[in-house]
């Protein structure tokens, strides 16, 4: 197997050793910016629920809200999985698109149909974005062995795949008819 020194000690390690040490502090950094985006997400959707005329797009927000709440005490679990003290950091991606979201109720008339489409159209890029961070947080757990909490990333990336659908079915019924003819 291939060696390769340390600069402080020279004392000579397994380049799988540092790669694995890497990998799994990549994995912990990934979960750190997703527990802050889903704890973050928590406070947007509330929002986006009080903004929004659609019934059945305030429902599809309310259950989704009631997911995400159980989405950060997964990942708080997570972290006791890993012997961690839950810890978030900053994510950048998710600060963009929840400040898009508020811009778009802004800048839209309350108890309008383009509002609620602009609402869907906010909710599923953020819904994208954590479905592209829950496949590779389970995807790097899976290459670790972590069977365990693979298994429960899973199941949160089948909610976020749900939920888009959900809002895509609300688009499609009646919200984007109902914006275009405003």
């Amino acid at each position: 197997m291939p060696t390769s020194k340390t600069a402080a000690h020279g004392v000579a390690r397994r380049t799988s050793e540092v790669s694995e040490f890497k990998f799994h502090e990549l994995f912990m950094e990934e979960l750190k910016d997703i527990f802050w985006a889903e704890k973050n997400l928590v406070k947007a959707l509330h929002k986006m629920q009080k903004a929004a005329t659609s019934e059945e797009l305030i429902t599809r927000l309310e259950n989704h809200l009631e997911e995400t709440k159980g989405h950060v005490l997964r990942l708080e679990e997570i972290f006791k999985m890993l012997g961690k003290k839950p810890q978030t950091k900053k994510c950048e991606a998710m600060e963009g698109l929840l400040a898009e979201s508020q811009r778009i109720v802004a800048d839209t008339a309350d108890d309008s149909a383009v509002r609620d489409a602009g609402i869907i159209i906010a909710t599923q890029k953020i819904e994208h974005y954590e479905i592209a961070a829950y496949g590779s947080l389970r995807s790097l757990a899976s290459v670790m062995g972590y069977m365990g909490i693979a298994e429960i990333l899973e199941q949160t990336l089948l909610e976020e795949k749900i939920a888009d659908s959900h809002l895509t079915e609300v688009a499609d019924s009646t919200v984007n008819e109902e914006a275009a003819a405003e």
